[in-house]
């Protein structure tokens, strides 16, 4: 989708009242007022990520904020170990089809601005980046890196068409101590080199120092912030911990700062954190950080599943999305152990895939249970093909009904290999006239049933079991 551009940025236009183009198509994608959106954009509620350049090449731009759906992103990048740009377009591919809104190139092995400038061309997502690694690759050691390289890098991949940067700016040299009682220190790539560096010449973050500078950068090309959490917690025993708060709360501050240059921001948070301290992490972000969308690792929930953290950090991300988070980074079944292949890629994008939907479903956002309720009657009515159709992910959810029954005349049967004939509990509901499917459908008098991608104006999030309010949502 070719979109006209601006080197206005969509905060600069939201403030002044103007609803442009992208913002209708995003609206569009929500089935949102557009009036809305760009109250929320300006707001800083809500983020466009979509830097001119990269719409000039067919950049089809997505909402991330309160008011739209829950959104995932997935990871991809090279290392100095394994470097295959074709291996990285396959993996681009592959977390496009299978749903990801966002991809971030954390590419760190050679040849990485090719890496990144085909996959731009390619995408029809935004892409996010971590800048430092790049400029780390342009020094022999990491004490060599200056401010003047870290901009110039900074401005290739905005001139590039990259839509958003995690900037690591909130780790400051006075919060380094905060982290040695931790048992996994600095897990932050990005935050342990500005650490190394801070460390060696006893001087603040060059990064933090020169934020303003940045700002324009991001602000010329229309690139929105996501702001790394340097110091987000590794493990379950070091969440929440001073070190932690201290830098959120200079996140807090540098969102306020780049909003002042008109340039939209997201706040990155943890990491790995335990299911009782989930809710107040993001209460305490909204807080913190102004409502500035929440874009979350996870969390992963325990730390003793290596190899199957897609789904220890499915179970927090759907919490967290519950709760208030705008943006969910998955993680493939490789956490902690190597770099993801394609199939990796897949299992994290469809874990995600399935912590947002739940996510949004519990937000009570309008038309989000649509799709429940139409595979649920299609599974009572043995409407096979229509729950492969419905599923998110249908290539999967065909094979495994195939591997037993794997002959045509079972799609049409009233049962399945679970059961059987005899012991299937829906045909035996059916026979026995248990349901009335008639009034259950006259029962959907709140939207539920709408269409897949028929979202209507959302519910504002609540617990509404608990009768709480998630905080900073009014």
């Amino acid at each position: 989708m070719a979109m006209t551009t601006t080197t206005q940025t969509q905060r600069a236009s939201a403030r002044q009242g103007l609803v442009t183009e992208v913002m209708r198509r995003v609206a569009e994608r929500e089935g949102l007022n557009p009036e809305l959106i760009r109250q929320e954009v300006a707001r800083g509620r809500l983020i466009i990520p979509a830097n001119i350049h990269h719409l000039a090449m067919g950049l089809d731009p997505i909402g991330v904020g309160m008011v739209a759906g829950v959104k995932i992103n997935a990871n991809m990048g090279n290392s100095a170990v394994t470097s295959d740009a074709n291996e990285e377009l396959k993996k681009l591919h592959m977390a496009v089809h299978y749903g990801a809104d966002t991809v971030m190139d954390l590419s760190t092995g050679g040849n990485i601005p090719e890496i990144r400038k085909a996959i731009i061309a390619e995408s029809p997502v935004p892409i996010g980046t971590v800048p430092i690694y790049e400029a780390v690759t342009r020094v022999r050691r990491v004490e060599e890196l200056t401010p003047k390289l870290l901009l110039e890098v900074i401005e290739e991949q905005a001139e590039q068409g990259v839509d958003y940067m995690t900037i690591h700016a909130g780790i400051l040299l006075e919060y380094l101590p905060l982290v040695r009682n931790r048992i996994t220190g600095i897990v932050s790539r990005g935050g342990s080199l500005l650490a190394q560096w801070m460390a060696a010449h006893q001087q603040q973050n060059p990064v933090y120092e020169y934020f303003d500078a940045i700002s324009d950068i991001l602000r010329a090309h229309d690139v929105s912030y996501s702001l790394g959490d340097s110091l987000r917690p590794g493990c379950l025993a070091d969440a929440s911990d001073q070190a932690q708060l201290a830098e959120l709360a200079t996140l807090g501050e540098l969102t306020q700062r780049a909003w002042a240059k008109d340039v939209q921001v997201m706040v990155e948070g943890p990491g790995h954190v335990p299911m009782d301290q989930l809710e107040m992490n993001v209460k305490l972000q909204q807080r913190y950080c102004h409502e500035a969308p929440f874009y979350t690792l996870g969390p992963l929930v325990t730390d003793v599943a290596p190899g199957y953290d897609h789904i220890t950090s499915a179970i927090g991300a759907a919490m967290v999305g519950w709760y208030g988070s705008s943006l969910l980074c998955y993680v493939t079944p490789k956490e902690h152990l190597g770099l993801p292949n394609q199939e990796d890629v897949r299992n994290g994008v469809i874990a995600y895939k399935i912590a947002a939907h739940a996510a949004d479903v519990a937000r009570g956002r309008r038309g989000a249970r649509g799709r429940d309720d139409a595979l649920s009657r299609a599974r009572f009515g043995f409407d096979w093909e229509q729950q492969f159709a419905l599923s998110l992910d249908p290539d999967t959810a065909r094979r495994m009904h195939d591997e037993t029954l794997p002959d045509g005349f079972y799609k049409e049967a009233r049962f399945c290999s679970m059961c059987g004939p005899k012991f299937c509990s829906m045909r035996i509901s059916q026979t026995a006239h248990l349901t009335q499917p008639e009034a259950r459908e006259e029962d959907q008098q709140d939207g539920s049933a709408e269409a897949p991608g028929q979202a209507s104006e959302p519910i504002e999030p609540s617990h509404s079991t608990l009768g709480r309010e998630i905080q900073g949502v009014r």
